[in-house]
């Protein structure tokens, strides 16, 4: 059932695995960044696997990264889509030149040193010191440069003279406005949602983690609807997507606009005008004669 949908999504699993090696198309970075929002279930593989490997006791602890020696595999995990990402970025620099991929490279190398920090973070039991200032550092900077990434180059919001103000000259969901303001605020508030870690008071870090990773879920699935309209809209800015492509010059013979049928159909009318034409003509000049003659 679905079988063509399954491949799909196994073939386009399998291209993130080769990124850099193919040219990167809509599809293969769009699937990068679904995997982008899964860093909590891809670096919780290790753990489902460390505690299949040992059993459920007192001390499952020892299969997570809070603390313990084994941070390096679980940040390996979550940075993993980051650096697929980066790759892509660098791919699309290397065929197009154009240094706007460059840049987007910068914002998943800045994602994969803040993991760094962030498992160094917890390896040192959430400790503050050093690592836990550079984590910060990291944090805020990742945030920011992925949220105004949101905002200004995958949902284009933000421009002058827009119609409703803050967001973009053209819309599709005109009927929710509303949407795209509660967007904006969700998405950076949510891109900041690692401060939930810092209270050393509170949950528990691994209930923690779970709510910061089904927040990132529910921003990803909004953040989709804006990125998948802002790349309709830039197709059709392109002509990738219409069925009429404006011509570079001015054509408005009225005798062009019909299709082949009516111009035959012109031609036949025209033929007969003529024949009827002339039939009057040769009529007419019979009866000039036979008067002359009767004149005479």
């Amino acid at each position: 059932m679905f079988k063509p949908s399954r491949w799909w999504l196994v073939k386009n699993v399998g291209k993130l695995l080769t990124s850099g090696m193919h040219r990167v198309e809509f599809a293969d970075f769009w699937m990068g960044d679904q995997f982008c929002s899964l860093v909590f279930t891809l670096s919780n593989l290790y753990f489902v696997g460390c505690v299949y490997a040992t059993g459920i006791d007192d001390k499952w602890r020892r299969c997570t990264a809070n603390p313990g020696p084994r941070w390096g595999v679980t940040f390996l995990l979550a940075s993993l889509p980051l650096l697929v990402r980066l790759v892509q970025s660098v791919k699309r620099w290397v065929d197009s030149r154009l240094i706007t991929h460059l840049i987007n490279g910068g914002k998943y190398g800045s994602g994969i040193v803040y993991y760094m920090f962030y498992y160094l973070w917890r390896e040192q039991g959430g400790k503050r010191g050093p690592i836990f200032v550079a984590w910060c550092v990291f944090a805020t900077n990742y945030s920011i440069y992925a949220g105004a990434w949101d905002l200004l180059m995958d949902w284009s919001l933000l421009r002058p003279r827009a119609p409703y103000p803050f967001l973009r000259p053209n819309l599709l969901y005109t009927n929710h406005i509303p949407f795209y303001y509660f967007a904006i605020v969700t998405n950076i508030l949510i891109r900041f949602i690692w401060v939930f870690y810092i209270p050393e008071k509170g949950p528990d870090f691994i209930l923690r983690t779970f709510i910061v990773a089904f927040l990132e879920a529910l921003r990803r699935w909004q953040w989709n609807f804006l990125r998948l309209e802002n790349e309709h809209l830039g197709n059709i800015d392109q002509y990738r997507v219409t069925r009429e492509v404006p011509l570079p010059y001015s054509y408005d013979d009225p005798s062009h606009d019909s299709d082949g049928d009516e111009e035959e159909d012109s031609h036949h009318d025209r033929m007969s005008t003529t024949s009827k034409t002339w039939k009057r003509g040769r009529r007419g000049e019979s009866s000039d004669n036979t008067a002359a003659e009767v004149d005479a």
